[in-house]
């Protein structure tokens, strides 16, 4: 008995897998996370009523693609970082390289997680992972002022909330094709070290200038034809 359960419950899991994988490749040839479950059954080799089997309905395929991909929280802890600091860059240049190296499908689902017509207005960021999101990077700039990088004057939600907005804009602005994939990860880098910098200790300081200056010479090379006082034609 335990041996029937063992296989149905790994078969089950590789029906799952396929799907995921089905509806991926799908997002990314048809720039659209609006699926059609005939077509994904019929990509992933399976019934008709198995992905609403699996998955209950066609936002959660999508969701579980996300999750699939995204492995950031399971990867970020090995970060081999010699400080608070670096590991809030490492994490930063660790969750964008899923964005940089497969552009097209990202892009995707960045448009579908900024459209928040949903019934519960999240689009495709469920709570649970907004709130998982949130609470692993409070956790970083939290241990940074434990570390004395960060001063205790600004809270750390604060921070993170500046940090927050860094993100969204810049993600809006590539997920809409205004600001190139080259240019992502360097330029929410240095809106993080600005950021950072507002709020570091004179400990701090020099860790956060060092990744500044790093992230301007990566955005130098990608664009040299900008200028310091470059400002977005998006702003």
């Amino acid at each position: 008995m335990a041996d029937d359960l063992g296989k149905r419950e790994k078969a089950k899991a590789e029906r799952r897998l396929r799907i995921v994988r089905a509806a991926r490749d799908l997002i990314r040839e048809t720039g659209d996370t609006e699926l059609s479950m005939r077509t994904l059954a019929q990509r992933a080799e399976v019934s008709l009523s198995t992905p609403y089997n699996l998955f209950g309905s066609k936002r959660a395929v999508v969701l579980a693609v996300l999750e699939d991909v995204r492995d950031f929280a399971k990867r970020f802890p090995r970060l081999a970082v010699s400080n608070s600091i670096d590991r809030i860059f490492a994490a930063h240049d660790l969750a964008f390289g899923y964005y940089t190296s497969d552009p097209d499908f990202y892009r995707t689902l960045w448009r579908a997680l900024l459209n928040t017509t949903g019934p519960d207005e999240t689009g495709l960021s469920s709570p649970e992972r907004i709130d998982q999101t949130r609470a692993i990077w409070l956790g970083m700039v939290r241990a940074a002022c434990d570390d004395g990088f960060l001063g205790r004057d600004i809270p750390s939600h604060i921070v993170l909330q500046a940090m927050a907005h860094t993100t969204g804009g810049a993600l809006l602005s590539w997920a809409m094709g205004s600001l190139p994939t080259k240019e992502l990860t360097p330029s929410v880098g240095i809106g993080y070290a600005l950021i950072l910098k507002g709020a570091a200790t004179p400990a701090g300081a020099p860790l956060i200038d060092a990744h500044l200056s790093a992230y301007r010479a990566q955005r130098a090379t990608v664009n040299p034809a900008s200028l310091p006082n470059h400002v977005s034609e998006t702003l």
